[in-house]
């Protein structure tokens, strides 16, 4: 079952031995296995990530595995690097989430410790943007471990689009290329598939792969209708995706997390890389709102680096980057600074609560269950800008 961070709960059916097979032929390649390997990935095992990269994919490769179910911050800021050194992990596997977090506390954490086994960093949940990747690279990897940023979704059941270690070269917040026999295309909202190169769209997928889920268990037509339907005979993943010059993919978030701004199309990951690039940010997350006159506009929720604090000037700094960056159309009209952002316990922000609270709609945030810690909430209320 799905955490439900998009709606319902819905139990995602894969079959043995296409998903046994994707798994560890992706665990084989793209982190590039050998035996005698010491692997770890962080993830909850009760999430996708943990399954397939955990259990089922590291298991059928005889992978030597690391295990942990604590947190990244305790005791200390220290606890990953301490396991990576204390167990001389070759291959690390995260999330940006993580790696935002961790690096908000700065760089000494990670250079009390050893790290010299490192010979390859993955990174998985969400895209990850440029400071993050670059402060993963040079101060975990000290330059010298290649990344893997990959692509995927529950319902894929293993890595789609990423690069292949040493052979692909990376470029910071591209999940790069496809995977053997994958075979992505962008779409636009009529169904025409785009064609060349530096051009954005809808990511589908024109063939199938062993490990794609056949059903949701129960509701076939949900199925249908949630992954086939908008695009007949492809699979739609729900995110909107460019293509650079050099045919790499760069995922821009999901299409619902579009906010339209005075016509312009405008994805959330960008616009929140974009206040990321301050050097004051350790987080944002950005959602629309009604405006009378633009018909959305962009609030924004910020936390800053442990040690920074909000200025005269922060707020007015922001935005300035977000102008240098992507333009004016995109720059934030609201920017609420807060110590926290809610998400679930796999690390995902619940943009659902988000666009409430920017919206005023305070009174009916459903389900705060799932939250890691559902007091940020009371915070996020509290400290609403009008």
């Amino acid at each position: 079952y799905t955490s439900g961070s998009t709606g319902k709960p819905k139990g995602v059916l894969h079959t043995t031995g296409g998903y046994l097979t994707y798994a560890a032929t992706t665990h084989h390649y793209i982190f590039d296995y050998h035996p005698g390997d010491v692997y770890w990935c962080t993830a909850d095992i009760g999430w996708i990530t943990g399954h397939t990269y955990i259990v089922y994919g590291p298991m059928a490769n005889r992978a030597i595995t690391v295990m942990y179910e604590g947190v990244p911050n305790y005791p200390d800021f220290g606890r990953f690097w301490e396991i990576v050194a204390k167990h001389k992990v070759n291959i690390f596997y995260t999330a940006p989430t993580a790696l935002r977090a961790l690096m908000k506390e700065g760089d000494a954490w990670p250079s009390a410790h050893d790290l010299s086994s490192l010979r390859l960093l993955g990174t998985v949940g969400e895209p990850i943007k440029s400071p993050e990747w670059t402060w993963y690279h040079e101060v975990v990897g000290k330059g010298k471990c290649p990344i893997v940023d990959t692509w995927w979704q529950t319902e894929t059941g293993g890595i789609l689009i990423s690069p292949l270690p040493g052979a692909i070269p990376t470029k910071p917040g591209s999940a790069t290329l496809p995977f053997f026999g994958i075979k992505p295309a962008l779409v636009d909202d009529e169904g025409n598939i785009i064609e060349g190169n530096g051009v954005s769209g809808n990511l589908c997928m024109l063939e199938t792969w062993p490990g794609q889920m056949r059903g949701v268990y129960g509701d076939h037509q949900r199925f249908f209708d949630t992954y086939f339907a908008r695009f007949p005979s492809k699979y739609f993943s729900g995110d909107g995706c460019r293509r650079d010059e050099d045919g790499y993919y760069w995922i821009t978030g999901r299409v619902d997390d579009v906010i339209i701004v005075s016509g312009h199309n405008l994805g959330t990951a960008e616009i929140e890389g974009a206040i990321g690039g301050h050097p004051a940010v350790a987080e944002a997350a950005v959602v629309g709102y009604e405006h009378d006159i633009k018909g959305n506009a962009i609030y924004a929720y910020v936390t800053l680096k442990t040690g920074e604090e909000v200025t005269d000037t922060t707020a007015s700094e922001i935005v300035k980057q977000v102008r240098a960056d992507i333009g004016p159309h995109a720059s934030p009209e609201k920017i609420q600074f807060t110590p926290g952002l809610p998400k679930t316990r796999s690390g995902k922000i619940m943009r659902r609560i988000l666009r409430k609270i920017a919206e005023g709609d305070t009174g009916n945030l459903g389900d705060t269950s799932t939250l890691a810690d559902p007091a940020v909430v009371d915070s996020l209320v509290s400290g609403r800008i009008e």
